[in-house]
């Protein structure tokens, strides 16, 4: 399976559709997914965009995590929950999205896909290019989380 890399400029037409990029179209074919589910992101400014199966791992995650009988643990699920949505592409490869998603991330017309391995997230440009860090801070962060993890390979 291949995965969601990059990040490729779309542009929303009045309805509030617009066509997921040629590539990402071709991974979610490649994995079966007829549909996508649309959230929110918890901590950003976008909408993220999961294939049906990596939301139902997702999904089953946080169900393994929550306590159902906590009424805390019940309200993260049905927040977590009723900010997702199925979404489906039509025959030209176009998702409708709704305006009130849009408002939610300051979305006007052009947007931008930003691939994230399995998933893929939807910004408003201006927003992504506030929150990027410098190539710099980039490189620091990725040292410092590439240290923890196991043996380092040249």
């Amino acid at each position: 399976m291949g995965t969601f890399v990059g990040n490729i400029e779309g542009r929303l037409d009045e309805k509030g559709r617009i066509f997921v990029p040629a590539n990402y179209r071709k991974i979610l074919a490649e994995t079966g997914s007829k549909f996508m589910v649309m959230r929110r992101d918890t901590d950003n400014e976008c909408l993220m965009f999961y294939p049906e199966h990596v939301w139902n791992e997702k999904v089953e995650q946080l169900r393994q995590t929550l306590d159902e009988w906590d009424p805390e643990d019940q309200l993260i699920l049905m927040q977590f929950m009723a900010d997702a949505e199925y979404l489906e592409m039509d025959g030209q490869g176009r998702i409708l999205l709704q305006r009130k998603n849009l408002e939610t991330i300051n979305a006007q017309q052009d947007v931008l896909f930003v691939g994230m391995l399995n998933r893929f997230a939807l910004w408003a440009p201006e927003t992504f290019a506030a929150k990027r860090l410098s190539q710099t801070e980039l490189a620091a962060r990725l040292r410092a989380k590439m240290a923890k993890g196991g043996p380092k390979e040249y």
